[in-house]
């Protein structure tokens, strides 16, 4: 029996882990919460893996207050450290991190491609991005052959309930009968082929960085159509406001968030221990949108 702990009692992609595992055999899950200090009362003995997705998420809201950057380190990076320090002090053996593309920084403006590859450094743009790689680094001194680290960089994560970017394409997708068409590239990665990844470190007790994907690159006009084909609906892709969206991009970032482009190389994200990608693209949307 594996027994696995998992941070992020009422997180999204705790509760989802959790319930995933649930239909394996010899696996045992139990989830923390880590808003208190009770956890630190917590005995690890006989755990054998920690997946630590509990933290404080980015916001796109501006400029943040100092008060708010301090939050980020406390949370995302001391945290971690302190969680993981105990593990490792009462016999866990595995430690999984779940860090971000944002470590790499910002997507590419609209018109520009980016392409992340294995010799693309880290290059956070901004406090919560280099909260992330803070905390990679604080694990990567940790680790040990008795206490192994997994560190995962996965690009934006969607599926049922997701919060996010995805759920206001999807609004848009059921209420607009129009949508830009750009021509942007951007990884993406289904809920449903995370958790199936997790299981695989954990099967196989790794140790590294890794950047699971979609077996499909995504463009943000092609996956509004998607979804708004799940709702038994077409939608217009219409040329011709590249210079609009450009021009919006320079008041909030938001825009170059969606339509701008930044995508893992698809070397970087094969796994030839177990496949992981179980959904494709057009599966893993009628998922999402409660169309099969």
């Amino acid at each position: 029996m594996k027994r696995i702990l998992i941070t992020g009692i009422n997180s999204y992609l705790g509760k989802s882990f959790k319930s995933y595992m649930e239909s394996f055999p010899g696996y045992s899950t139990v989830s923390i919460s880590m808003r208190d200090g009770s956890w630190r009362e917590e005995d690890f003995t006989g755990i054998d893996a920690v997946y630590h997705v509990a933290g404080l998420a980015h916001s796109d809201n501006g400029r943040i207050s100092p008060e708010k950057a301090q939050m980020y380190y406390s949370i995302n990076t001391d945290l971690t450290l302190e969680l993981a320090k105990k593990a490792k002090r009462e016999g866990v053996g595995q430690f999984i991190f779940m860090s971000s593309a944002i470590v790499y920084g910002d997507s590419a403006p609209i018109g520009q491609r980016r392409m992340i590859d294995r010799g693309t450094r880290c290059s956070p743009a901004n406090c919560y991005g280099d909260s992330k790689v803070q905390a990679e680094l604080g694990l990567k001194r940790l680790e040990d052959e008795r206490f192994r680290v997994v560190i995962l960089r996965p690009p934006m994560i969607y599926g049922p309930g997701c919060k996010g970017n995805y759920p206001v394409l999807s609004l848009m997708a059921r209420r607009l009968h129009f949508f830009p068409q750009v021509d942007n590239q951007r990884s993406m990665l289904f809920v449903g082929n995370l958790m199936a990844f997790v299981k695989l470190m954990i099967d196989n007790n790794e140790s590294g960085t890794f950047f699971p994907q979609n077996a499909q690159y995504s463009n943000t006009s092609a996956l509004v159509a998607l979804i708004a084909a799940a709702h038994g609906r077409k939608i217009r892709l219409v040329r011709g406001f590249t210079w609009a969206l450009k021009l919006l991009g320079v008041f909030t970032p938001l825009v170059n968030k969606a339509f701008g482009s930044l995508s893992y190389d698809m070397e970087m994200s094969g796994y030839p221990r177990g496949e992981y990608r179980l959904f494709s693209l057009e599966e893993s949307i009628r998922i999402t949108e409660g169309a099969q």
